[in-house]
């Protein structure tokens, strides 16, 4: 089992995982291609359009930071 955030992290607003991409510049395709995830699905996700309540979607909001959750190995 790996737990998303770490103690003392705050969840980051949609707004503010988009702001990190831009400050890193780092692309959005690049980054889910690096976590293994399709690219279109990481868009949905940080333009709100997918809750990230189960699933991939779970797993790349847990990874971007903005929910609070556990990622479970081998899902």
């Amino acid at each position: 089992m790996k737990s998303g955030l770490s103690k003392g992290k705050k969840v980051k607003t949609l707004a503010e995982a988009r702001a990190e991409f831009h400050r890193s510049g780092r692309s959005v395709i690049s980054w889910a291609r690096a976590h293994n995830f399709c690219p279109n699905l990481v868009y949905l996700v940080l333009d709100g359009k997918r809750p990230g309540l189960r699933g991939q979607s779970h797993r790349i909001a847990v990874r971007l930071g903005i929910k609070d959750g556990v990622i479970e190995e081998g899902a």
